[in-house]
């Protein structure tokens, strides 16, 4: 019978975010598959276990994952940890957890810490609707072309992003969305020098010319202003001749179909004025 994948979220920064359940599994499963055993091992230092792990990460992921799958079908449970966070959101956890599925084992996935929903309940922006974009491109034009494909966006946005590529990010987030763009810049999250601006992307590329970014930041932006409906102008036209007809001065029946389709008043009336001397 085969064993089961389990994938256990880590604390993005304070060990002390480790669930009681999370602990268990980490605990019961036969071996754990971690993106850095020596990160991991402070974790399991700190739960007092010893447990064997097998790398799986980005680079080893081709590889790493047929062999994890080899151990699961052979009835082995293992338990899925990155270094920070839940395993598979922007990580190559994604790929193993595929791997099961396509193979029929079982995966279970346990609630806890991560930067995105963390970033995202703090930010003060819209969190009804949102979307989350991971790490943008290293290559500049890939990273503009990815931010100019989300140019009329609504939801709120959230990415992750490393130190030595913020600024670079952070002008490319004002020249495509604009400097007024409200923006909530997370830095080190849950650790000792957690920090959370919330500024416009303008306010945000003036604050890390002058200082030098340092931590791990996610990045949560408001989206693009819904844009109202464009005044009904043949309605509002329509309209203005219907009032004529029933009377009303040229002026007033375009005063009034203006206010009520939002067109402009001025516009409104020249136009009717030259339909009716036509």
């Amino acid at each position: 019978m085969a064993g089961k994948l389990y994938l256990v979220p880590t604390p993005i920064g304070n060990l002390g975010d480790i669930s009681r359940r999370a602990a268990e599994v980490l605990e019961s499963a036969d071996f754990l598959a971690a993106e850095d055993t020596r990160v991991t091992v402070k974790l399991l230092n700190h739960l007092g276990l010893k447990k064997p792990m097998a790398a799986y990460h980005r680079h080893n992921c081709e590889t790493a994952g047929p062999a994890i799958l080899r151990r699961l079908e052979a009835g082995e449970s293992c338990a899925l940890v990155t270094d920070a966070g839940t395993p598979a959101i922007s990580d190559p956890g994604e790929d193993l957890v595929a791997l099961c599925a396509a193979a029929g084992v079982a995966v279970e996935a346990i609630p806890g810490p991560c930067a995105l929903t963390v970033a995202l309940s703090v930010s003060g922006l819209p969190t009804g609707r949102f979307t989350f974009e991971g790490f943008l491109p290293l290559n500049k034009k890939n990273r503009r072309a990815r931010l100019e494909g989300l140019a009329e966006e609504e939801r709120t946005m959230v990415f992750y992003e490393a130190p030595h590529k913020l600024r670079a990010t952070l002008d490319d987030l004002a020249a495509v969305f604009g400097p007024e763009r409200p923006l909530a810049v997370c830095r080190e999250l849950t650790k000792l020098h957690e920090e959370v601006l919330r500024l416009t992307i303008g306010e945000a590329v003036e604050h890390y010319a002058a200082q030098e970014p340092r931590g791990e930041f996610v990045l949560v932006a408001g989206g693009r202003p819904a844009q109202a409906a464009a005044p009904d102008g043949d309605g509002a036209l329509a309209r203005a001749e219907q009032l004529r007809r029933d009377g009303l001065p040229l002026k007033a029946a375009a005063a009034q179909a203006a206010e009520e389709f939002g067109a402009k008043r001025r516009a409104l009336y020249n136009e009717l004025l030259r339909r009716e001397e036509e």
